[in-house]
């Protein structure tokens, strides 16, 4: 039995692993049921706050998946300043008046054939030194890939909601085992710290016979021996406890130091039957982690499809104004701009050994290997619940064995206490005898835990809530 409770400390020691000084709160314990322990987990868990504010940064994508539809608009500003004044010159035609004076034409006119009233008159003209300009475009490109990515974004965020219900599950799973775990590891605690007042009993009464001189010291000094080699099993059963506080304190987003007194229920677990082929049809459409799979090969095929209908022809809209002030913007004010329709397509992206053309087989590839992971997870989840339930059978069979260890266990201790009574024993018989029907007691509340923690891992794997299975809780009973 010492062995085995040495087996279960370790055990306990590799679950949570690390090494961990553990100090002693001021306050009292916390009173905490498994219910309760789950509702603080599931409230204060940094890793399920993370979990939920992905799940919202998703949610906020799948909502404003319209706003790629909204055109890119751009504004600027220039200002130019030359550095040294320039001139305009050439040959202007004029129309004498008759009184030495002219009337000067347009840069631009024509005169006609034999108009030899005009006269050719050359002329210099300074241009303005700066300008300014505020162009504005606004551009939109429309495709049918716009419109499935669309259907991806949401399919994220129902991906994020799967994600998010499954690390929900797993920490209420975690939380649930850890807590039948704390309670075995309290009862074998218990049970040590028993053995370890009757081995001392046992030293005592050796040390007595020794000076008496009714036995060896040989025997004196093995009682002692065995007594001494308790006391490091204890500290470390002690310290695994005392370990899996401090982590059981971290999935309740609490302080590591935080103790606990975990609250004793009366019921009894009852052995149920279990029909493996439903479970594990139940198992391939409802565990988790095959849900979350399934979607992300949805999520996959909504890329394919997008970057197939990214291949496709492509309208363009664009429209721009650029507002132009030249030397005196009161005076000097220009404008020019256009809109524009473009209806194109990428040529090169048609040929098959091209890199957009290898995308959509790349993502073909990906969504079959996936199938083919999704395949294995199945085979796998089937030969998962299919040990769990002969898990569960020969832990029900154990138990059941156990049982009939405490009866026959219960006997001895009525014999030998009558026995005492009539003077036949010694109270040392009948304090062992009450030990031996403690520890038959404990390996069947280890067989129930055990029982319990399968059938948390079977509700998880066939995506039930916890509890569906096993309605009844079974904690430590007080004395």
């Amino acid at each position: 039995m010492i062995k085995k409770i040495m087996i279960i400390s370790l055990i306990m020691g590799m679950m949570y692993g690390g090494h961990l000084t553990a100090q002693e709160s001021e306050g009292e314990a916390m009173r905490i049921g498994v219910d309760e322990a789950v509702e603080r987990a599931l409230k204060n868990n940094l890793s399920i706050e993370s979990a939920r504010l992905a799940t919202s940064t998703r949610k906020r994508a799948s909502d404003l998946s319209w706003n790629q539809f909204i055109p890119s608009i751009t504004a600027g500003g220039s200002f130019s300043l030359d550095n040294e004044r320039t001139t305009t010159s050439g040959i202007r035609a004029v129309a004498p008046t008759g009184l030495g004076s002219s009337i000067p034409l347009p840069p631009d006119t024509t005169l006609p054939p034999g108009a030899d009233v005009y006269l050719s008159v050359p002329y210099s003209i300074d241009n303005p030194r700066w300008n300014l300009a505020i162009p504005i475009q606004t551009s939109l490109t429309l495709t049918v890939a716009m419109f499935e990515n669309m259907n991806r974004l949401r399919l994220d965020y129902h991906g994020g909601l799967l994600s998010y219900d499954k690390a929900k599950l797993q920490l209420e799973r975690d939380v649930r085992k850890a807590y039948n775990s704390m309670l075995l590891l309290y009862e074998n605690i218990n049970l040590l710290k028993e053995n370890a007042l009757a081995a001392e009993r046992r030293m005592e009464m050796a040390r007595a016979n020794y000076r008496a001189g009714l036995a060896p010291e040989l025997t004196y000094l093995q009682t002692q021996v065995a007594l001494d080699n308790m006391r490091p099993i204890i500290d470390q059963a002690e310290n695994g406890y005392s370990l899996s506080m401090a982590n059981f304190a971290m999935y309740l987003g609490l302080p590591y130091d935080t103790q606990f007194e975990l609250i004793p229920v009366e019921d009894e677990v009852n052995f149920i039957s279990l029909d493996v082929k439903d479970l594990v049809r139940k198992a391939a459409l409802g565990k988790p982690d095959i849900k979350e799979l399934r979607h992300s090969i949805l999520l996959l095929q909504s890329v394919r499809k997008a970057q197939a209908n990214s291949l496709l022809p492509y309208l363009n809209l664009n429209w721009g104004i650029t507002p132009v002030y030249i030397s005196d913007p009161l005076k000097e004010w220009r404008r020019s701009g256009a809109f524009t329709v473009t209806f194109g397509v990428r040529l090169h992206s048609l040929f098959p050994f091209s890199p957009d053309f290898q995308a959509v087989k790349n993502l073909d590839d990906q969504i079959a290997s996936i199938n083919i992971g999704l395949a294995q997870m199945i085979q796998g989840t089937e030969i998962e619940v299919y040990n769990t339930v002969l898990s569960l059978h020969r832990i029900q069979v154990t138990a059941e064995t156990q049982a009939q260890t405490i009866a026959l266990a219960e006997r001895s201790y009525q014999l030998t206490e009558q026995a005492y009574r009539a003077g036949l024993q010694d109270l040392l018989q009948v304090q062992n005898a009450e030990l031996e029907l403690k520890q038959a007691k404990v390996s069947m509340i280890e067989q129930q835990f055990n029982y319990l923690n399968g059938l948390l891992d079977l509700e998880y794997s066939i995506g039930v809530p916890f509890g569906t299975l096993a309605p009844g809780t079974f904690t430590h009973k007080e004395n």
